[in-house]
């Protein structure tokens, strides 16, 4: 009898024990806080969508902390771990395709996924990879067109780049380019880590009378300190994000971020409920932003045209 309910005990409990939850694996290229805003409104619409956090799914956490160099390892974690389905954004959905061609992957940014060979096509993605298209490089003109609003006079121009990820080399490719086209002079520093942002504002204090500083992991982690240096410098700013306008840059026109991650969590809700990545398209951005700092163009002595203003999505003051 004892030796029956020993063999009959261990049968019992695995039983009882609950069916593993269907995870998501989310590998961040900021900081958690960086990035708050962007993973609740993740959170929001799976909520809306009938997914509850604990319940009916598990989401595990990575953070690269803007270092490029561990995405790999990051995905190779998620990998590892044998989530269901892993969520990330930039630079790090290449390492993450390159980590796993199984397990299915949402990129909420991506800048030109047909270019850099994540997808075959926008129509027909093809493979473990979908997502929402960032054409960054594509509205390079509106944010120079932006600027001289902002500067008049503008003649020299810096541009401020990490050319970590291949997103990041276009955009800045076609920065220049259409700096030129408008009889701009181009003055290109490239940062690889935090300590080279004060000798890049160095490079252009007496060179550049405005800076485009392109969007991707370093800038956006190290926001309030380029921000600082710029205001130092007294050099106007355009961003690719609301957020570093928000931590003291002058002005942005980009993509609504915090949409385009709710938009990433209608693609996981379909593919945690057995669609296939390789038959849902890619889709682009439907909402953007232009968000003016009203306080630094303030400490920058900018007058803001009225017509400018009123037309912006948000003013901070």
């Amino acid at each position: 009898m004892l030796g029956g309910a020993a063999v009959a005990w261990p049968l019992a409990a695995r039983a009882q024990q609950p069916a593993k939850l269907p995870t998501i694996g989310f590998l961040g290229t900021n900081t958690a806080s960086a990035q708050s805003q962007w993973t609740a409104a993740f959170i929001h619409r799976l909520r809306e969508l009938g997914w509850i956090e604990g319940r009916t799914f598990a989401i595990e956490y990575r953070w690269a902390e803007g270092r490029s160099e561990r995405f790999a390892e990051l995905a190779t974690d998620f990998v590892r771990l044998k989530v269901d389905v892993i969520v990330t954004l930039g630079g790090a959905v290449i390492p993450a395709k390159q980590a796993t061609s199984v397990i299915p992957i949402v990129f909420a940014v991506a800048t030109d996924p047909v270019g850099s060979g994540l997808v075959a096509s926008l129509a027909r993605p093809g493979g473990n990879v979908t997502g929402l298209s960032l054409q960054q490089s594509d509205i390079a003109p509106k944010r120079l067109e932006l600027l001289r609003e902002v500067v008049p006079g503008l003649g020299r121009l810096g541009v401020m780049t990490s050319i970590s990820s291949p997103g990041a080399a276009l955009e800045m490719r076609q920065v220049q380019g259409t700096a030129r086209a408008l009889d701009l002079d181009v003055v290109t520093v490239e940062i690889r880590r935090p300590a080279d942002i004060a000798g890049a504002f160095d490079a252009l204090k007496d060179r550049a009378q405005a800076v485009y500083v392109v969007n991707e992991p370093l800038t956006i982690t190290n926001r309030a300190l380029i921000n600082t240096l710029a205001l130092a410098a007294r050099l106007p700013t355009m961003h690719g994000s609301r957020e570093q306008v928000e931590a003291g840059g002058l002005i942005s026109y980009a993509a609504n971020f915090p949409d385009l991650f709710r938009r990433a969590a209608d693609y996981v809700d379909k593919i945690l409920r057995g669609a296939k990545p390789a038959d849902i398209p890619v889709e682009q951005p439907t909402k953007f932003d232009l968000v003016i700092n009203l306080t630094t163009a303030k400490a920058l002595g900018l007058a803001v045209p009225p017509t400018l203003l009123a037309r912006a999505d948000e003013v901070i003051e």
